[in-house]
């Protein structure tokens, strides 16, 4: 059978006891040994024998009673000293089985035991705001995956309960299943790009931002907008498809949300320590507030559809961004539209705002 293992209080009484058991018996031995004769010259008297066995009596009975006065003392000590560790663990542990929208507050006194209820209820709120998120994304996620399936049985159905339904009529059904089914195999892999994009990025190898883009760039039609780009060589390590997948995200989201004649510029730079991607946009006025909500999945500027898109573009750019340790700053331009900034190399995340 294994031996229990010692509890903090136990730990901490034999810490507390052990030296002051040792410097009790020092100084109880010490004035002992003072007392003794280290010179004889022959057999002791029986009286004197008797004499020099008391010492050693008192010296016992001394260490016996010091030994038990030191490791009530330490228990005591120690019991005070957890006694608010204990707290704080048994509230911990109430907070993460029943809701963590409690907090363990103010505990007193500003010791390490204050730090660590306050780590403790940062952690909570980041851990709460993590649940509360992933929730909110799989109802989202949901919906927008049940509503083009609906859609598709309600077709389909309405076609074959048809009485006069002719081959061409079919064929128009089938047509509009096909086009759901595309938008829906468009937000199954705008889900897995943002999967992935969430996860660090252990591989990297070189890049050149302006390469991508110019790719992007070909493949992306801008039909009524201006696209203007100036693209240097903007070499930087990263993973060439996610990269990629942000530039197309970026690009998109400034076409998609834009003004009839409105302008989308596409600029890389080299610079020191990295390489830089900025996209600017004119299209409505976007609120300062509302940046940061644009970075979530499934949000938009306004609540209803736009063109097709399912607002999660610039939260795949986000993740993509963080995953590549990359400076992204989003801002407001007043007459409306985004300027966006990616700096990839040796930078911080800093967050769409800061």
């Amino acid at each position: 059978m294994s031996r229990r293992r010692r509890t903090l209080r136990t730990q901490l009484t034999l810490l507390y006891a052990v030296p002051f058991v040792a410097s009790g018996a020092l100084l109880v031995t010490v004035p002992l040994l003072s007392d003794t004769d280290p010179v004889s010259d022959g057999p002791a008297p029986p009286a004197a024998a008797d004499a020099a066995s008391f010492p050693v009596a008192t010296w016992s009975v001394t260490m016996i009673l010091l030994v038990l006065v030191s490791l009530v003392l330490g228990w005591l000590v120690a019991g005070r000293f957890v006694r608010p560790l204990r707290a704080i663990t048994a509230t911990a542990r109430d907070i993460s089985a029943t809701s963590l929208d409690r907090r363990l507050g103010d505990v007193g006194g500003t010791d390490e035991f204050a730090q660590l209820a306050a780590t403790l209820d940062s952690l909570f709120e980041r851990l709460e705001a993590a649940f509360t998120s992933q929730r909110h994304f799989v109802a989202n996620a949901s919906h927008e995956l049940r509503t083009p399936l609906t859609a598709e049985r309600a077709l389909l159905q309405v076609a074959l309960r048809n009485p006069d339904a002719t081959i061409e009529s079919m064929r128009d059904a089938c047509r509009e299943v096909l086009q759901l089914s595309a938008a829906q195999e468009r937000l199954i892999e705008a889900l897995f790009t943002l999967a992935d994009g969430q996860r660090p990025v252990e591989h990297r190898e070189p890049i050149d931002l302006a390469a991508i883009a110019r790719t992007v760039l070909r493949s992306r039609p801008a039909e009524g907008l201006t696209v203007e780009s100036t693209l240097e060589p903007a070499p930087a390590p990263g993973d060439p498809r996610l990269v990629e997948s942000l530039v197309a995200n970026l690009v998109d989201n400034a076409v998609r949300y834009n003004v009839p004649g409105g302008r989308v510029q596409v600029t890389t730079t080299s610079v020191p320590g990295g390489a830089r991607l900025a996209v600017r946009n004119s299209g409505p006025i976007v609120p300062a507030a509302e940046i940061d909500r644009l970075f979530e999945p499934f949000q938009q500027l306004r609540r209803e559809r736009t063109g097709g898109g399912h607002g999660l573009g610039l939260a795949i750019v986000r993740a993509i961004a963080t995953a590549h340790g990359a400076a992204l700053e989003v801002r407001a331009r007043p007459t409306g539209g985004l300027d966006v900034e990616v700096t990839f190399g040796d930078h911080v995340y800093l967050g769409p705002n800061d």
